[in-house]
């Protein structure tokens, strides 16, 4: 596992209270747990019965449109 580069941001008694990661670590990481989100998700469905087209176009048309 590759070490996340990081500074800390104290406060008046020298205790950690956030991290700041660059940008570019930031985006890595929120890619890995989306990934790992979208993961769990598709293995929680793996055994649902899928839709026809004729079904999905009827719940696609359902939807509530903003």
């Amino acid at each position: 596992m590759t070490a996340i580069p990081r500074k800390y941001i104290t406060d008046a008694r020298n205790q950690k209270q956030a991290v700041i990661v660059d940008i570019e670590t930031f985006n890595r990481m929120e890619s890995i747990i989306e990934d790992h989100g979208l993961g769990k998700l598709m293995e929680e469905v793996e055994d649902d019965e899928g839709l026809s087209v004729h079904e999905a176009k009827k719940h696609y048309k359902s939807l509530k449109k903003d």
